[in-house]
């Protein structure tokens, strides 16, 4: 069902996309930023709670800087000096994160855009066009992302994309979750498992250093499930760092097919979220500089009220050989599947 939603600074109107099943679960999906705006989960006795940390409107979409719900591209998360050398040719993105690139760009990027939408029988479509150039990369590109309901209650993202020049694509959905409810406060008491035994180390800036290291037994170990906060205090020189967890997790036995990757357990409410990706990462974010963010619903957020499991291929992959390849066009385009499911 569409409906308006407001319109932006520059006079474009946006609208709203609401997606239902019959058991109570909801989505309302804008077409500025190809944004999840709300998800509606049921619990066990139906009662549905919205379960994403999002804006209250266009104006506070415009402002906001920490991305609810918004999707991420072309370039989700990093990229050193923001230098993407292809074929031999340095391409240079905005610097806008201390010397490095952030999600492609922070102010004008994708997801500060009005994308256009084709409504599906159970979902929407968003595409945008992006000229050769543009945010610093080669490529007329189109990118898409289609959002949809199941029966069973899950999200599924798809994204896709195609360059008529090589270039970079590493996309992602950043949404935050907080599975009591988006106005519950602290996601620290959620249980969450990951299925990834090792992580990208990081150094200054939070970019790889190139290292695949091993999580088991440090503070870094979800793959035994445990409380979000058990050690996001610990005196270790990752975590302080990046002031909690921001870290991409490589998942275990990636052979490219959809399979479940984490589970994240409510702490209040018996909600269960589990995500399916084909993608080798996922990155936990742990709303570690989320400071007196305007919601909706009156809501005010703040540090370690949401968390982000944000699937990709791993950051800064363009530097270092024995990550992913990211580099698409050319005859390649790229497609990849997330699927956030609640029981």
């Amino acid at each position: 069902m569409k409906a308006y939603y407001g319109v932006t600074k520059s006079g474009e109107t946006v609208s709203s996309y609401t997606l239902k099943n019959g058991s109570g679960f909801e989505a309302v999906l804008l077409d500025y930023g190809a944004i999840l705006d709300r998800l509606y989960v049921p619990d066990t006795d139906g009662k549905a709670l919205d379960v994403t940390l999002s804006c209250a409107s266009i104006e506070d979409y415009e402002a906001d800087v920490n991305f609810f719900g918004c999707t991420v591209g072309p370039v989700a998360n990093r990229i050193a000096r923001g230098e993407a050398p292809i074929d031999g040719v340095v391409y240079q993105m905005i610097v806008n994160d201390g010397e490095n690139n952030l999600h492609t760009d922070v102010v004008n990027g994708v997801h500060k855009r009005v994308w256009k939408a084709e409504e599906k029988a159970n979902g929407v479509k968003f595409s945008i066009d992006l000229k050769d150039g543009e945010f610093g990369l080669p490529g007329n590109r189109t990118l898409e992302v289609t959002y949809s309901i199941t029966d069973d209650n899950g999200l599924k993202i798809e994204y896709h994309a195609v360059s008529d020049k090589k270039t970079l694509f590493n996309m992602t959905n950043h949404t935050h979750f907080n599975l009591d409810g988006h106005n519950s406060g602290s996601v620290l008491e959620h249980e969450l498992t990951l299925n990834a035994s090792k992580y990208t180390l990081v150094g200054d800036g939070a970019i790889p250093t190139g290292e695949i290291v091993s999580v088991l037994d440090t503070d870094l170990d979800f793959t035994k499930g445990k409380k979000v906060g058990k050690d996001i205090g610990a005196d270790n020189s990752q975590i302080k760092l990046v002031e909690g967890y921001d870290f991409n997790y490589v998942i275990d036995n990636h052979d490219g097919k959809l399979k479940e990757v984490a589970v994240l357990k409510g702490a209040k409410t018996d909600r269960v979220m589990k995500v399916y990706t084909d993608l080798p990462g996922i990155q936990l974010y742990t709303d570690n500089y989320v400071v007196d963010a305007k919601g909706k619903d009156k809501a005010v957020y703040n540090k370690r009220q949401g968390l982000c499991l944000e699937t990709q291929d791993y950051p800064d992959s363009i530097h270092h050989a024995n990550f992913p390849d990211t580099v698409y066009g050319g005859g390649r385009e790229y497609h990849t599947t997330t699927i956030y499911k609640f029981e």
